[in-house]
Formats: structure tokens, sequence, C-alpha cells
């Protein structure tokens, strides 16, 4: 069975491979493209670099949000388009899940988090021995976040990960919390092989590519800003 997996959620982009339990490729990039410009290349490369065609693909997986409402909707978008071109079913599985997996073995609450913009985080928790999930994915003030991991914690590490880590990396040292630790510099992104393992495990969730949607948690900016016009227009 081959799973290919994309993830445009977040600053990264990133494409894996997953074929019978083994990672096959897994590659991430950090440049001056867009994802929008990154995708297919990756893509393309990515079957190449294994030998194996995107035909032969069983399932198409996508990180499906919370995260980058643009990059969400391009990865969305593609997976959508391969799933179509190729009659296969298509799979969403969670930023934060995927992120959370990437850690490893951690005796304490992994946090991951990605930037929401104005003091907000969409993040989530999860054990970090056993990968139960442990808060929903949702978003929340960054103080409310860190609370809520410290009473799951309960005296445990607590790990957080994730662009929003690092956007509010200040603001998390200034609570001066001694149980609080921070993913090094090559766990702090989410890595697409996590995903692709993820998505194995959610064969049963697979959907045809028309009904695969994004995961956005709050409405876009857009969506928002039209949304006040309308009350206050109506007042």
């Amino acid at each position: 069975m081959l799973i290919y997996l994309l993830d445009t959620s977040g600053p990264t982009a990133g494409v894996a491979l997953w074929q019978d339990g083994e990672i096959r490729y897994e590659a991430v990039v950090s440049n001056q493209l867009t994802h929008s410009e990154a995708a297919l290349p990756m893509t393309e490369e990515a079957y190449a670099k294994a030998g194996l065609k995107p035909e032969e693909t069983d399932y198409f997986a996508v990180v499906s949000g919370p995260g980058s409402f643009t990059g969400v909707r391009i990865g969305v978008t593609t997976v959508k388009a391969l799933g179509k071109a190729f009659g296969k079913p298509c799979v969403a599985v969670s930023a934060l899940e995927a992120m959370s997996r990437g850690q490893g073995l951690t005796d304490g609450v992994i946090c991951p988090m990605q930037n929401a913009r104005r003091g907000q985080v969409y993040g989530a928790a999860f054990d970090g021995l056993t990968g139960r999930r442990l808060l929903e994915d949702q978003p929340l003030a960054l103080t409310e976040l860190i609370g809520r991991c410290r009473e799951l914690a309960d005296g445990r590490l607590i790990l957080a990960a994730g662009d929003g880590m690092t956007a509010y990396r200040k603001e998390l040292e200034a609570m001066a919390l001694p149980s609080l630790r921070f993913a090094d510099a090559a766990h702090a992104y989410l890595r697409p092989a996590a995903g692709a393992v993820l998505a194995s495990e959610r064969l049963a969730e697979a959907v045809d590519a028309d009904h695969l949607s994004p995961c956005y948690l709050r409405p876009p900016q857009a969506v928002r800003q039209k949304n006040l016009v309308e009350r206050a227009s109506h007042e």
C-alpha cells in the first residue's frame, strides 16, 4: 500500500511517501517559494526519487489544518486534484497531531501550537508516551493553552513545538515555568513523515476527493471582515 502526504499548513512545505509501514521518501523545504509554487515540483521529485509513480498511490493524504488559511487551502486543493486525477480516496490529518507525533516519546505533555496571530495560537495537547489526545484542536490565547497544559501535565514536563512556539518564544520564556521545554530546531516544525504515518492509521476516515475539506477552526480574515461589515450595516 502506498500513501502520499502533502503538508503546506505552516511556514514549511513537506511531502512524504509511506509504503507498507516504511517511509520511502520525505522532504521539507523552507525557502522563498510560495507553497503553491513548491507543491507540485516537490510531488514530482518525491515519486521520481522513490522510483514510484503517482498512479501506484492508494491514498492521497493532506495536513488539512489548522494553520495558515492560504497554506491549508493550497494543500487541500492540490490533494483534491490528485485524488480526482487518479480516482483515489483522500485522507485528512491534523497538523497539531502530526506535529506531536514527530516529537517522539516524552514523559509529559506535548503542546503543539500554530501561530493564529493576534496573541492566539491553534493549540492541542497529547500524552507524550501514549500519543493519546488530551486537548482538542482549538484557537486559544497563549496563556490559556499553557494553563491547560499545566493542569494536564500535573507537574510533568510540557514540551512546546510549532511555529506558534517560535512566534511567541519570548512570551513563553517570560512565564518562567520550570516544567516548560522547547522543541529544538530539528523538531520544531511538522514532519511530513509523521503525517503520513498518521494517515496510515486513519484510512477508515478516507473520503472521495470531492468531500475532502480544510480544517480552519475559525473563519478566514476575509469572511470575518465581511461579517463585521454586514452586521454594521444592519445596526
